[in-house]
């Protein structure tokens, strides 16, 4: 009898054991290379062992790697005030994952109300098709029925309406509601971009309402859609923000970003994180942000894109029996397949492209930010290589 593997049974896998990465490529233990638009989920931002970040997180790991939030870190006060900087907010709050930087999000709405004595405005407006994470609070607000069965009952306080239905958020809003969750662009949702209207109009309620906006750029920032965050292209900006993925390249590291007026129920001993903040993902994040925010890097995101955009939609109207529709902004973008999605994942695999499934038969391509049009290119022409095959094989079925 063979021995039970020792991990949780939590992940299908894909039977691929990766060695190494340079760029947007990844090499297999046996030498094969693939074409990384996956990017780990849209976390590789700056590719794979880019020089810039690996020289700072050996510099940092020959100084200090654990300090804790006992002590003052000053590479926190580095970053912070980058992304201060560079954004909306006024505060930081450093976190190791995406989920956890939704987790402080939520606390900073709801303690944000309960500090201007509305302690019973605690419910949050999330949306149908949301991912927001994997702790009980952040399934809750994504309200997906897959990823709450069997976890107990669901965390109170969420209240979900159809995305992109603006008089249901309206009718959603009661003496209870204390913040609007939303993502710019669902990405787990099926590459699904909120249209700029529909985001002005959220806006416009919470500021009506005395209510906060909370957006979650987990996956949709550090320039991923050609802007340092989604939100910039509708002109609006949000109370608090959740960031992580891109913001670390490839390091554990998360931040929920906030205005000061929205940070200001988060007193001394409120929140808390053992790891959250630490030099090695401080030297990190500085690292990537040196790469994201220098001149001209989010233009060539934007230009790559295009090239990326219109090469898919050829595919599109030349394989219309493969590829329903193409969806997503910048380099968040969709392939909704006219076969199962599933299909399509395995035979743009075994093209050797890496690409990520989502919701509503939907394939997310993710790359590195730093792809070039040429290696964009290539991944059109191994996704026409899928597509041919998945063509030639319903001849054959059929003959």
């Amino acid at each position: 009898m063979a021995e039970a593997a020792p991990l949780y049974d939590t992940y299908s896998r894909a039977p691929l054991r990766f060695e190494r990465g340079e760029g947007v490529w990844l090499i297999t233990e046996s030498g094969e290379r693939y074409l990384d638009f996956g990017a780990g989920v849209a976390v590789t931002s700056v590719g794979h062992s880019n020089p810039h970040v690996v020289n700072a997180l050996k510099e940092q790991a020959d100084k200090v790697w654990h300090l804790s939030n006992i002590y003052e870190i000053p590479g926190q006060e580095r970053l912070a005030k980058r992304l201060t900087d560079a954004t909306f907010a006024d505060k930081v709050f450093f976190t190791n994952s995406g989920a956890e930087a939704l987790e402080c999000a939520i606390k900073t709405a709801r303690r944000y109300q309960y500090s201007k004595g509305h302690p019973e405005r605690f419910h949050i407006i999330t949306f149908e098709g949301a991912f927001h994470g994997r702790t009980l609070a952040t399934i809750a607000a994504g309200g997906q029925e897959k990823y709450l069965e069997g976890f107990g009952p669901k965390a109170p306080g969420f209240d979900q309406v159809p995305f992109g239905d603006i008089e249901a958020v309206r009718a959603a809003v009661t003496d209870a509601t204390a913040a609007i969750l939303i993502e710019p662009v669902q990405g787990e949702g099926g590459v699904r971009p909120a249209t700029t209207e529909f985001m002005k109009a959220l806006r416009q309620i919470c500021d009506e309402k005395g209510l906060l906006l909370i957006l979650d750029e987990v996956q949709t920032g550090v320039g991923r859609t050609g802007k340092l965050f989604a939100h910039e292209w509708s002109g609006i900006t949000p109370d608090i923000m959740a960031v992580a993925k891109g913001i670390g390249g490839g390091f554990p590291l998360g931040a929920c970003l906030a205005t000061a007026e929205a940070a200001s129920g988060m007193k001394a001993g409120t929140h808390g994180s053992t790891y959250g903040g630490n030099p090695l993902a401080m030297a990190v994040g500085s690292a990537v942000l040196d790469i994201i925010l220098a001149e001209g890097f989010l233009q060539q995101v934007c230009d790559v894109a295009l090239v990326f955009r219109q090469g898919l939609a050829s595919l599109k109207d030349r394989y219309p029996d493969v590829i329903e529709d193409i969806r997503g902004e910048g380099l968040l973008l969709g392939i909704k397949a006219a076969i199962p999605s599933a299909e399509l994942l395995q035979a743009i695999r075994a093209a050797h492209l890496l690409g990520v499934p989502a919701g509503d038969n939907v394939i997310r391509l993710l790359p590195p930010l730093v792809v070039t049009a040429e290696e964009a290119r290539e991944g059109l022409v191994r996704i026409e290589r899928a597509a041919e095959s998945i063509r030639a094989s319903k001849v054959k079925k059929t003959a």
